[in-house]
């Protein structure tokens, strides 16, 4: 797996500042300026590439892309997955990826300006398609596989890994490379701050508040998540280090409001991803919450775990609260940040839990960074227009263990 968030730019930073409860939220005053009422995000910076990729790669590449590519190197390395090896097999790949707009928008304001389409740039379509990520890594890496982008809102990067799970599962692939990317630049996020859905707490490292009843909104956030997932016989076969696996993908669709959550569709992908794994859901240690504080949305989710796991409580928090919603990427990242807490034997805090509100005081929420070994945990990614998945993993028990 490969990380680039705003609480580090590699798996050891985000460890780090998972285990320290560490906020990865700023303020961006250029949002001021541009007519934001919230100016808070989290900041993450754009990769420096060109000593790894040509011009020729760069220019066809959006904010996404580059930071999809500093995320999928550090997990191809990791995977011990060569150029070589991509070269000789067929390798897939399939990014969450739900909006190009700063490519977009920089295209049309050429145009615009010089009133001639040709001066717009060779490199222009292809940053501003929606599968920008999985064309750029695709052709980059020069994969021969699989090769989709998913585009479901906030729930982007758990359906691809959940859809690459199935299509392993299903004999049709061995290897693909899954993940999510979400652009942070201000172009992208004005029509939510519109929405009057972020946060206009003044502190920022105290803004991102789930499940806490003081809560008013969330942050946008961004950067990228890549986590390579591969059959077991493949991965024995190659001598790859094996993290964990995926048992369980459950999906639905809450078919109501356009944006306001409910209870009945987390409640029916979270059950169906505990079926599909077939488990007792007390197996089930931690739940890494979707939660984004905001006041619906978090109450709503509380209500799904506790209707789900009944009289069994377990741990729960959102990542969220350090880094912000990661939006399109946040499904992949999500999963990244897990298995770092279960390969580390600890559970992330839910900073800035003060006071649950009231639906939140149902689950066994926590609040400091605890020391816990566990082998089991689930991941909710929900999105606008209703769509909920739902993942879980196990880890791989080693004799060394």
């Amino acid at each position: 797996m490969g990380i680039y968030s705003c609480i580090g730019k590699n798996l050891s930073e985000v460890k780090e500042s998972l285990y320290n409860g560490v906020s990865g939220i700023k303020y961006d005053p250029d949002r001021k300026e541009f007519g934001y009422r919230s100016c808070l995000s989290g900041m993450v910076e754009l990769p420096d590439l060109k000593k790894q990729l040509s011009r020729r790669e760069r220019i066809s590449m959006g904010q996404e892309g580059f930071y999809a590519y500093a995320s999928t190197i550090e997990a191809l390395e990791n995977a011990k997955i060569s150029q070589d090896y991509l070269n000789e097999n067929e390798v897939g790949i399939l990014f969450g990826n739900d909006s190009t707009a700063k490519s977009v928008i920089d295209s049309i304001d050429k145009v615009r300006d010089k009133k001639d389409t040709t001066l717009v740039g060779s490199g222009a379509i292809f940053q501003a398609m929606n599968s920008t990520v999985t064309m750029n890594l695709s052709t980059i890496f020069k994969l021969r596989g699989v090769n989709m982008t998913i585009s479901a809102a906030c729930a982007s990067g758990s359906h691809a890994i959940g859809l690459g799970y199935h299509l392993i599962k299903s004999g049709l692939q061995d290897i693909i490379i899954c993940g999510g990317a979400q652009e942070i630049n201000k172009e992208a996020f004005g029509s939510f701050d519109g929405l009057g859905v972020f946060s206009t707490n003044e502190n920022p490292e105290k803004a991102s508040r789930p499940f806490d009843k003081d809560r008013d909104g969330l942050i946008p956030s961004g950067g990228a998540a890549t986590v390579v997932i591969e059959s077991y016989e493949s991965a024995i076969k190659r001598g790859a280090p094996i993290l964990g696996e995926i048992i369980g993908y459950g999906f639905s669709s809450n078919g109501e409001h356009i944006s306001t959550p409910n209870v009945e569709g987390p409640s029916i992908a979270m059950n169906k991803a505990i079926q599909m794994a077939n488990i007792d859901p007390k197996t089930i240690t931690y739940v890494n919450a979707h939660a984004t504080s905001t006041p619906v949305g978090d109450a709503n989710e509380a209500l799904a775990i506790a209707k789900v796991f009944g009289d069994y409580k377990p741990y729960v928090s959102s990542t969220k609260s350090m880094t912000g919603h990661e939006c399109w990427m946040a499904g992949a990242s999500e999963i990244v940040y897990s298995m770092l807490m279960m390969q580390h034997s600890f559970i992330a805090p839910n900073i800035n839990l003060e006071h649950p509100d009231e639906a939140a005081q149902n689950l066994n929420l926590v609040s400091k960074t605890m020391d816990k070994n566990f082998n089991v945990f689930l991941s909710n990614s929900f999105g606008f227009g209703g769509t909920n998945s739902a993942l879980i993993i196990k880890k791989i028990v080693t004799e060394d263990d």
